[in-house]
């Protein structure tokens, strides 16, 4: 789906993780970047809930959105079988870029796992080149 369409809050959205086995290193502990796939995939379901589909996005209107820069705090160890609770916040919204806060918790006892600065930008979907994002995306 194109922008304009669902509910847009600048409020944090949380995605449910669960770690498996493939996940983790010998130890039963989060292989560090497994931790990259958490963070994406709240991000992606962040945009579901916007109404926005990625791929109809990138076929309908031709473009696409890159990870460009992110910066991780490493605080506590997940672990085999944790539930953790993946969450995003839109912080800046520029010409041709996102900024986002994000941090993954550990769902029973609230433990802050990391945390993730990120920065997205709208792309042109055939070269690849930075392009605004439309204003109709996501409305200021």
């Amino acid at each position: 789906m194109t922008g304009g369409e669902g509910e847009r809050s600048a409020a944090e959205f949380e995605w449910p993780v669960r770690v498996y086995w493939e996940d983790t290193d010998a130890g039963g502990v989060v292989y560090h970047a497994r931790y990259l796939h958490f963070l994406e995939r709240a991000r992606t379901e962040w945009l579901r809930a916007l109404g926005i589909d990625q791929s109809r996005l990138a076929v309908g209107r031709g473009i696409l959105f890159a990870v460009t820069a992110m910066a991780l705090r490493f605080r506590a160890p997940a672990r085999l079988d944790d539930e953790l609770v993946a969450a995003v916040r839109l912080v800046r919204r520029r010409p041709a870029s996102l900024e986002f806060s994000q941090h993954l918790a550990r769902r029973r006892d609230n433990l802050l796992i990391l945390n993730a600065d990120v920065r997205a930008a709208c792309l042109d979907a055939a070269d690849y080149r930075p392009r605004p994002i439309p204003d109709d995306l996501f409305p200021e």
